[in-house]
């Protein structure tokens, strides 16, 4: 399993300016504190799950990330592999890298830069189906296909605001899947299901504490836009 480190630091979390596609799932935008962690270079594949659950009834190749996960099932994978699921803030700060644009590159995600069904005009430009780890190139912290391929969870339960009560019968979903349109791979976009639901397009990450301790994502508060 390949962790790759992801430094401490400070981000806004949430809508990206002049974005069109940004909802209120996506609001109030917010300064968030994380500390140092790891986190899997690629999201956990079907032969990796299988050596948890020898059984499990994924069609996809050994080097596709794994799908017909339950957050439960993800969960209890990443508790027997010593870590734990990233947080939503942890995500999304990994996945901007340092960029405070809708995609960790700009403001275009072109078929090169990750697995996606349809363009925004409705045209086919990707594969239809998973891919292998290291199809789409890694981002700058060393990190690959947190933009499309499979949707992920995220350890948080589900806020259809950042500042709304807390819906602990839904968990959060980030990064859009290889079925998506480009408008839900940015990194601000937010969905959730139900902990016990399975889908063909949704998988997971591991991520771990820097010092094999259980650490904490701080919020340093809604304080509007900068």
């Amino acid at each position: 399993m390949n962790l790759v480190p992801v430094p401490a630091g400070e981000f806004w979390m949430g809508e990206n300016a002049n974005d069109k596609f940004a909802n209120d799932t996506e609001r109030p935008r917010h300064r968030v504190t994380v500390s140092a962690f790891r986190l899997g270079a690629f999201p956990v594949t079907v032969a990796e799950f299988r050596e948890f659950r020898p059984d499990h009834p994924d069609p996809g190749a050994p080097d596709w990330p794994v799908t017909l996960v339950s957050w439960d099932d993800a969960a209890a994978y990443c508790a027997w592999r010593g870590g734990r699921l990233p947080t939503e803030a942890e995500w999304e700060y990994a996945a901007r890298a340092g960029s405070p644009t809708p995609y960790p590159h700009g403001e275009i995600l072109a078929p090169a830069d990750a697995n996606y069904l349809y363009s925004e005009h409705a045209e086919k430009v990707g594969p239809g189906h998973r891919t292998p780890q290291g199809t789409y190139p890694p981002s700058a912290f060393g990190l690959h296909d947190l933009l499309g391929n499979v949707a992920e969870w995220c350890a948080d339960p589900w806020r259809p605001r950042y500042d709304a009560p807390a819906e602990p019968d839904r968990r959060v979903l980030r990064g859009g899947a290889w079925d998506y349109l480009p408008r839900l791979l940015r990194v601000s976009w937010r969905d959730s299901l139900p902990p016990s639901a399975r889908r063909d397009n949704v998988g997971f990450r591991l991520a771990a504490d820097s010092s094999n301790e259980t650490g904490l994502t701080r919020f340093t508060g809604f304080t509007g836009k900068p």
